[in-house]
């Protein structure tokens, strides 16, 4: 295969980040905007040792399982929404493959086992118009026009987009405004790479179930020329309650500034999820998807399993979403974030849906909870414990500190709320290392049409008062029925399924015999005295050798 060669075929899988992949000559090639089932040609632009990457010139035959109506006009030049072209179904049986196998590849859970606690994932009627909150940035076309959009996948590029499929109907007038007000008084649009210009970004939120929109230009300066006619436009909008500027002139990717001046209407803009009322300011932490953070909340409420008795720890709170959720059922909560004005949020939301049993932490979950265990003696003197411990990590996960942490606290549950379900396979495993069983899961798609999918799992600690001690001499264990535990099929299958290449019967011997277990003997010996005996390679050597301690005949 070589670069800029132009080929066709069938597309026959997905990557984890919405790729197609078919092969050439058994040569695998990734391709962006295709659907398993298209007939595709595609141009190599990248040809590594194993694989490649292509891109779509044009459908051949496109596939029965594309999506053909609303496809937005610029998903390709975006990038945002990843497989727009897939009809919904798939996309949900896409997500639902995509947590299994991070479960199964990186977790290590058995498959068996996951197929038998694993739900079907929750879709949405409508999966567009679901997001609360959109942030556009602002500059200027070739032309010298002023824009608004969203950047193109890995630049910083904006590719204009007003009215994106995925937003409220209001953000194409907002924009419309504001591109008019800065036209009329010439206030120009930032440029990144001079770092001149003023108008940097603009952030749109709307609740859902209130109606009530914010508005935040973020700027780099610390003042808006003739704000008062933006405001006398923009309030005109029905909804709108909240126009404000966030003043950043770091020379930074970060959008927000640390500083909010309110220029019209109130700091926050209220909503609610469930029961729950939630005021929102611009730097809130607030879910995206309203209808499906219902859905997702009341899991993550149903595994806590509370009674009423429990303490229980929010990581990650943000403004007291989940936490004010738990309170209603606990006996007492206790939030953690690293945001403060994320806290002072979660503070007062607890005081207008009058919720006295919610304590808020400002600081780093894996160093708020390490601390307060250390420096806190629970009854009979033991160190503070949790009845459930609730985590809602950034898309890295948890660091293992703080999993170390939660598991010496003993909880008896601990539910998992990931935006990642590599980074929670990876995190499961830790907990399961430390005494902890995964018992549900539950794919949410937050996120219809891009790759993103959000799960929560439960996971209870093992009882140990349902297990015996037994003392056992060495003289007791009959290591001969150790060894041969697993059948060579299970070692090839496991090697298979875990590190994605096969191993030989041989080699499997070969490890055997170099580690004092025994074998067959038919195994190993050359048919003549002149056949050279291949060897096991050392990558597939480490791999038998995990397998054999897995199986426990190591």
């Amino acid at each position: 295969m070589k670069k800029n060669e132009v080929v066709s075929f069938v597309i026959e899988d997905m990557g984890v980040n919405g790729e197609g992949i078919g092969k050439v000559a058994g040569y695998p090639l990734f391709v962006k905007d295709t659907v398993i089932g298209d007939v595709a040609e595609v141009k190599v632009t990248k040809v590594k040792k194993n694989y490649g990457y292509g891109r779509l010139m044009r459908l051949i035959s496109p596939s029965p399982k594309r999506e053909t109506a609303g496809v937005c006009p610029v998903a390709r030049q975006c990038g945002g929404c990843q497989i727009q072209e897939m009809q919904y179904a798939y996309q949900l049986e896409f997500k639902q493959e995509k947590v299994k196998n991070n479960l199964i590849r990186i977790g290590g859970i058995q498959r068996t086992r996951l197929e038998r606690i694993l739900q079907p994932i929750l879709g949405m009627a409508e999966p567009v118009r679901y997001r609360n909150k959109a942030q556009f940035p602002v500059g200027k076309d070739k032309n010298g026009e002023i824009i608004t959009g969203f950047y193109a996948g890995r630049t910083h590029c904006i590719v204009p987009i007003e009215d994106c499929m995925l937003g409220v109907e209001e953000n194409a007038v907002i924009l419309e405004q504001i591109k008019g007000f800065m036209k009329r008084y010439q206030i120009p649009p930032y440029e990144e790479e001079r770092h001149e210009g003023l108008v940097r970004h603009v952030l749109i939120r709307k609740g859902f179930v209130t109606g009530e929109i914010m508005v935040c230009l973020v700027i780099n300066g610390r003042q808006l020329p003739q704000k008062e006619k933006l405001v006398e436009l923009l309030k005109q909008i029905k909804g709108m309650k909240s126009i404000s500027l966030s003043i950043n002139t770091e020379k930074t990717n970060v959008i927000m500034g640390n500083r909010i001046r309110t220029i019209w209407g109130s700091p926050t803009i209220t909503d609610y999820i469930g029961r729950l009322q939630y005021r929102i300011s611009p730097l809130s932490f607030y879910q995206v998807n309203p209808v499906q953070t219902e859905r997702l909340y009341q899991t993550a409420l149903d595994y806590a399993g509370l009674t009423g008795k429990e303490v229980v720890w929010d990581l990650y709170c943000g403004i007291g979403t989940i936490s004010l959720f738990l309170a209603k059922k606990a006996r007492q909560v206790y939030g953690v974030e690293i945001v403060p004005q994320a806290i002072e949020d979660a503070k007062e939301n607890a005081r207008i849906n009058r919720i006295e049993n919610a304590t808020f932490y400002v600081g780093k979950a894996e160093e708020i909870l390490p601390e307060y265990y250390r420096n806190h003696e629970g009854e009979c003197g033991r160190k503070a414990q949790a009845d459930v411990i609730v985590v809602d990590p950034p898309r890295k996960g948890c660091e293992e500190s703080l999993l170390q942490t939660i598991a010496d606290m003993a909880p008896e549950r601990v539910v998992y709320v990931s935006c990642d379900s590599a980074t929670l396979a990876r995190d499961v495993k830790l907990l399961e290392e430390r005494g902890y069983r995964l018992e549900k899961v539950q794919p949410v798609d937050q996120f219809p049409n891009s790759v993103h999918v959000e799960a929560i799992v439960l996971l209870s600690k093992l009882d140990s008062k349902k297990y015996i001690s037994v003392e056992l001499t060495m003289d007791d264990i009959d290591l001969t029925s150790i060894e041969g535990k697993a059948t060579y099929k299970q070692i090839q299958n496991y090697v298979l399924e875990k590190f994605r290449f096969k191993v030989s019967t041989l080699y499997i011997t070969q490890v055997k015999k170099k580690h004092g277990l025994e074998v067959k003997e038919h195994y190993n010996i050359p048919k003549n005295e002149n056949q050279k005996v291949p060897q096991c390679p050392i990558e597939k050597e480490e791999a038998i050798l995990d397998a054999l301690k897995h199986f426990k005949m190591l």
